[in-house]
């Protein structure tokens, strides 16, 4: 039971639950945001290969992804308290909000017909920024109010003094 210790005993709050959840909540967030990138990428790469017009949607796509991607590695190390960055966390949900509205605008109207398969996989990536978005308001919400609980009263320059 160490492995379980050892993240109880890194967790901010909440204890071994409240560490499970966050632990899982960002495995999500790490498996969507690749699947997200593959899922984009398969259209950028084929855009290079015809040496095509790179269109920016996509490749903001992309950059979203590697940033939520590589925001939850950092967050897994374990002396690396999530909560310290809990602004950074609602920047990223902003950013799948700015995703999910721009493809969803295209993708959600649409009615591919099944030889469209390029729009049908379109289709579905919306689905996943969209569930993207929650769980990073999910945690956002959450590692702000983690942040504001552990404050405790002092003020944010030093930490010393009681407010």
């Amino acid at each position: 039971m160490a492995p379980l210790d050892l993240i109880s005993h890194h967790s901010s709050s909440g204890g071994l639950p409240g560490a499970l959840a966050r632990l899982i909540l960002r495995f999500f967030q790490f498996v969507l945001a690749i699947t997200v990138a593959a899922l984009y990428g398969i259209d950028l790469h084929r855009a290079d290969k015809l040496d095509a017009y790179t269109d920016s949607k996509w490749v903001y796509a992309e950059v979203v992804a590697a940033l939520s991607a590589v925001t939850v590695l950092v967050y897994a190390v374990p002396w690396v308290k999530s909560y310290w960055a809990w602004a950074w966390d609602w920047i990223l949900f902003i950013l799948w909000i700015a995703l999910f509205a721009t493809f969803g605008r295209i993708f959600i109207p649409a009615h591919p017909t099944p030889h469209q398969g390029g729009q049908i996989r379109m289709k579905h990536a919306v689905w996943v920024d969209l569930v993207n978005m929650l769980l990073w308001l999910v945690t956002a919400v959450y590692s702000t109010v983690i942040w504001w609980r552990n404050r405790g009263g002092r003020t944010m320059h030093t930490g010393r003094a009681k407010v």
